[in-house]
């Protein structure tokens, strides 16, 4: 019993190092920009040392690709994109409209998380071009998997080229678009919601 109870204390303190490693994390890429974030100026502000940072996430590039993952999904929970229930109701809603609709929000949602991070680590340089181009080829693979979902479920043409349908969805999908809207041309959230599922009601 003490020896579980041990290992349960010892899983909860990884837990909570982690997510202060990771609040740190955030805080001083705001504040002082990705090159002047290191690995000791995260353990300071976690209260932890240096190897624990290494030994959670292996270096600055993998602590800030976990903090990138943990930002797109809202929280740290280990549970895929696909069976989470935003995801869930998305692939169970039969009417097409609908489901468009959800997926827009869904888009939505992602990329007002994510947005101010994106563009913190595109203006980072050539240090983070990997931890970007392993995201962006995550976010294309499920965007292939959600276009495969609709060509099963018949909401596709029989002549769609499927995968010129999932790099169209990907490049509307993405934050760079995102951005551009929002930030530079004053769209609302909202209104980038509302167009992308016109958008993609209209075209698929």
């Amino acid at each position: 019993m003490t020896r579980a109870y041990n290992s349960e204390r010892r899983r909860e303190a990884a837990r909570r190092n982690r997510a202060a490693m990771l609040s740190a994390c955030r805080e001083l890429l705001f504040q002082d920009g990705f090159h002047a974030t290191t690995v000791r100026a995260v353990a300071e502000r976690a209260g932890v040392s240096p190897e624990t940072v290494y030994k959670s996430f292996g270096g600055k590039p993998g602590m800030v690709k976990a903090l990138w993952d943990i930002t797109l999904a809202g929280d740290d929970e280990p549970v895929p994109m696909g069976d989470r229930p935003q995801t869930r109701e998305i692939l169970l809603t039969a009417a097409p409209g609908a489901k468009l609709r959800l997926y827009a929000a869904f888009v939505r949602g992602i990329n007002e998380r994510i947005a101010a991070l994106f563009a913190l680590l595109t203006q980072a340089g050539p240090e983070v071009v990997e931890v970007l181009e392993i995201a962006e080829r995550e976010r294309l693979t499920g965007v292939t998997a959600f276009v495969a979902h609709l060509g099963e479920a018949g909401l596709l043409g029989p002549e769609a080229d499927t995968a010129r349908v999932a790099d169209a969805l990907w490049a509307l999908a993405g934050p760079q678009l995102y951005t551009q809207l929002t930030a530079g041309r004053g769209w609302s959230a909202g209104a980038y919601e509302e167009w992308l599922a016109s958008t993609l009601v209209a075209t698929l």
